[in-house]
């Protein structure tokens, strides 16, 4: 499933790609039939994210509200779009791109009201703006409330938004926090160093379209380009192998019914309590 960096990227290309046009919509697949055909011809406002959640703001008030689940993929075009397939759920084209849309779990036109009790059920977004301190206490205060291994709480979208099995990994390895340590045993220090981790490693994915936690001198590289895929992470999916840092051999278990990766050394039990 697409983590939070995606999204957010998403929603930033289709902002520049299409916002504050007029667009043409349809439904080849016609599961959203309906919706396309109320939104056809209408002026896209605005698209904004919130963790794995898409909202695009509509001319009359209209909201789309679009979740990718596992299998849900856009393709953009910037000119001379193929046909889109017969499994388009979703078809936008704007003055200069157009955007298909397959295999959503969610696609649907929504109130205000479903939109604000999306919202409510989701943790802080380190990657939407405000406070960071204010984003941090709801952070902490979500943690408090939680013994369940912080591993697991990172999964929980009602925790902290955006994180998958990817980030949850990595941020936890490069804070060097047991990923077995109950969530409401973490220091203060260590909830705000987590939170400030994770916002940064969004950032820069989202920033670059792939996740790369490494430190280029960790790996010897003098440029996040030059990194092959097996080279852009700590831990995730190395089992067995080296770690980075200490060379002690990545552990691994099932947390929150997804594999966890983690190097004992590096992130050692109690480390973050």
């Amino acid at each position: 499933m697409p983590e939070g960096h995606t999204i957010h990227r998403h929603a930033r290309r289709h902002r520049a790609a299409i916002a504050g046009q007029p667009v043409r919509t349809g439904s080849p697949q016609g599961r959203f039939s309906a919706g396309a055909k109320r939104l056809d011809g209408r002026v896209l406002e605005g698209i904004d994210a919130h963790g794995k959640h898409l909202f695009y703001r509509w001319e009359g008030g209209w909201i789309l509200h679009i979740h990718l689940g596992l299998f849900g993929k856009f393709r953009l075009y910037r000119s001379d779009p193929p046909p889109p397939s017969e499994n388009a759920r979703l078809t936008m084209a704007g003055d200069d791109a157009t955007i298909y849309l397959s295999g959503p779990t969610m696609c649907e036109l929504i109130d205000p009201g479903r939109e604000l009790a999306i919202r409510s059920r989701l943790g802080p977004d380190p990657l939407l703006n405000g406070s960071t301190a204010a984003k941090i206490k709801a952070f902490g205060s979500n943690l408090a409330r939680r013994r369940i291994p912080i591993g697991a709480a990172l999964l929980n979208q009602q925790v902290i938004s955006g994180i998958g099995n990817v980030y949850r990994a990595e941020v936890l390895f490069r804070a060097g926090i047991d990923p077995h340590l109950p969530a409401n045993r973490l220091s203060a220090e260590t909830v705000d160093r987590l939170w400030r981790e994770a916002a940064a490693q969004l950032r820069l994915g989202e920033k670059a379209g792939r996740i790369i936690t490494v430190d280029l001198s960790d790996v010897d590289a003098k440029r996040r380009s030059d990194l092959r895929r097996l080279e852009r992470v700590y831990v995730y999916k190395r089992h067995g192998e080296p770690c980075r840092r200490c060379a002690t051999p990545i552990s691994t278990t099932d947390m929150a019914n997804r594999r966890m990766w983690w190097c004992a050394t590096c992130q050692p039990p109690g480390a973050g309590s």
